[in-house]
């Protein structure tokens, strides 16, 4: 979406801004992970609004933890919270997939074992590339 089509939505920016600068000790782990290209030469956003639908009444939209948009993935850090969400994890998912849009779910306590997480999200990343390449020209992925 274009980024002028967030500007129509200050709420929507603003509720990402704050979740950025409260981020969990995960979130921060994570994101020193992700950041400046560091894993694969991607670029990862945090905290970034995807739109599912809009129309003059309603706007249906989603936070991802963290999005590449090159990639179409997200990664989503899963603490206790997620365990009474299940079903909405399940539609969102599936709203997102419709769009496109590969929903990677990890579990907080992954993330302890920094070594682990980088070859987890690099095989993740790669399977990624190979999924879009079967349906896309590789120019437009790298």
């Amino acid at each position: 979406m274009p980024r002028a089509y967030y500007k129509s939505y200050p709420g929507i920016t603003a509720l990402g801004r704050n979740l950025r600068s409260n981020q969990t000790p995960f979130e921060i782990r994570l994101w020193n992970i992700l950041r400046r290209k560091n894993l694969s030469g991607y670029k990862f956003l945090r905290q970034h609004p995807i739109f599912y639908h809009v129309n003059k009444n309603w706007v249906d939209f989603y936070i991802a933890d963290f999005y590449c948009s090159k990639l179409k993935l997200i990664i989503e850090l899963d603490g206790k919270i997620h365990d009474n969400r299940k079903e909405y994890d399940n539609e969102r998912d599936s709203k997102l997939l419709n769009k496109g849009i590969l929903v990677v779910q990890i579990k907080n306590e992954e993330i302890n074992d920094i070594k682990k997480t980088r070859i987890a999200l690099n095989t993740i990343i790669n399977k990624r590339i190979k999924e879009l390449t079967e349906n896309y020209p590789p120019s437009l992925i790298v």
